[in-house]
């Protein structure tokens, strides 16, 4: 499956992958990220139900705290 993450293309070898499998895959388990998938928003409520397709783009990013 081919999918474009933050502008860069990625290539996993599988047919079906949740935004749970992504977050997993990339070692982002317990980070606090925010997931856009095709402009859309992802709820980490969603994240395990929501299945990604080829050509899908998607942001992922990081909270930075500070003040």
């Amino acid at each position: 499956m081919q999918l474009t993450i933050n502008g860069k293309p990625a290539h996993f070898d599988a047919s079906t992958f949740s935004v749970e499998n992504l977050v997993t895959h990339l070692n982002l388990i317990g980070k606090r990220i925010a997931i856009e998938c095709n402009g859309e928003i992802v709820p980490r409520s969603q994240f395990s139900v929501r299945q990604l397709v080829e050509g899908d783009q998607l942001e992922i990013v990081g909270a930075v705290g500070g003040g």
